[in-house]
């Protein structure tokens, strides 16, 4: 088995991402996905998702001297310039916070079309990126949250196709549409010609 350091401390990400790549075990690698050590902390200073993604699994790899995976994530909020992006996570100090933030800055806007974004990397043990995708999820702001599944801002982002917030999806419903969902399917055929 060829061990793929997680570029996160979070066990949910780790849960998430085995799921993702149950089946590209296949090819030249048998993926074992373990988290990154908890003192090793990366630094997003990349202004693109994608910048971010690389930097972290870059980094990993060549700390742990390991194959490593990272995904950056986020909010683009049309009317607010593409507001939050990169600093979606940062937008508060909690869920609440960033959710109320948004839908401040956002007002009697009626233009509310929005996309989340994520972007994965996969780096060799020398740190040189092997592989990169990105996934995009376009949807509009909620006025107001609907739903008490998920995390972030799903509570807000609603997808006019499924009717629903990503907060009143299903797990399955929301992996087969989402932003990393869609990172992860173009991943995956990659994967399969990775050497």
């Amino acid at each position: 088995m060829t061990k793929l350091i997680v570029a996160t401390s979070n066990p949910g990400k780790l849960g998430e991402m085995q799921a993702y790549l149950a089946d590209s075990n296949v090819g030249n690698f048998n993926w074992e996905l373990t988290l990154k050590p908890e003192e090793l902390d990366v630094e997003e200073t990349g202004d693109t998702f994608a910048a971010n993604a690389c930097l972290k699994a870059s980094s990993v790899a060549l700390a742990t001297g390991n194959w490593a995976i990272a995904d950056d994530s986020g909010l683009q909020v049309d009317a607010l310039g593409g507001a939050p992006g990169v600093f979606s996570a940062r937008y508060g100090k909690n869920d609440a916070e960033r959710i109320a933030r948004l839908l401040r800055e956002l007002g009697d806007e009626t233009n509310r079309q929005a996309q989340f974004v994520c972007a994965v990397a996969i780096a060799r043990p020398d740190g040189s990126i092997a592989v990169e995708s990105e996934g995009v999820c376009r949807g509009e702001i909620l006025h107001a949250p609907r739903g008490d599944g998920g995390f972030g801002y799903d509570p807000i982002f609603y997808v006019k196709e499924s009717q629903l917030s990503f907060a009143q999806m299903t797990k399955e419903q929301k992996r087969s549409i989402s932003h990393r969902g869609k990172a992860f399917a173009d991943l995956v055929p990659q994967l399969r010609d990775l050497k």
